[in-house]
């Protein structure tokens, strides 16, 4: 079993940062990979970043995020971190990080085995 954790959202303004965090716990953290995903009100929930497990931490990101999010992991931590930078309304959504145990870094939500309850992030204009 793996449980996973979100924090670090809240309310922020165009162009402002903020910094999700995701802890998890369970079985051995730095052999499965981590991704994130968003779903916004009404609307499917979309990849939005992910990183392998830490055999060389590859990562990949969604088009939208790409040059703004950064994914980053701490194994000794347990902890996976999302920076997201120059923000912009189009973010708002609740934010999920999710374990996939076969250590890749899908963009696919059917990959992954376990995910973490949510946190919001609502950006104002």
């Amino acid at each position: 079993q793996v449980q996973l954790g979100e924090s670090g959202g809240g309310l922020v303004q165009a162009g402002g940062s903020l910094r999700l965090s995701c802890a998890a716990s369970g079985r051995t953290f730095s052999r499965y990979a981590v991704g994130w995903f968003r779903q916004a009100p009404g609307k499917a929930r979309e990849f939005v970043a992910a990183i392998s497990w830490s055999g060389g931490a590859s990562t990949v990101y969604a088009d939208s995020v790409k040059g703004r999010f950064t994914i980053s992991r701490d194994n000794v931590k347990n902890t996976v971190f999302l920076q997201m930078n120059s923000l912009k309304p189009e973010d708002t959504a609740v934010y999920y990080c999710a374990a996939d145990l076969r250590g890749r870094s899908s963009i696919y939500l059917e990959d992954y085995d376990y995910w973490g309850q949510g946190t919001q992030v609502t950006v104002s204009s």
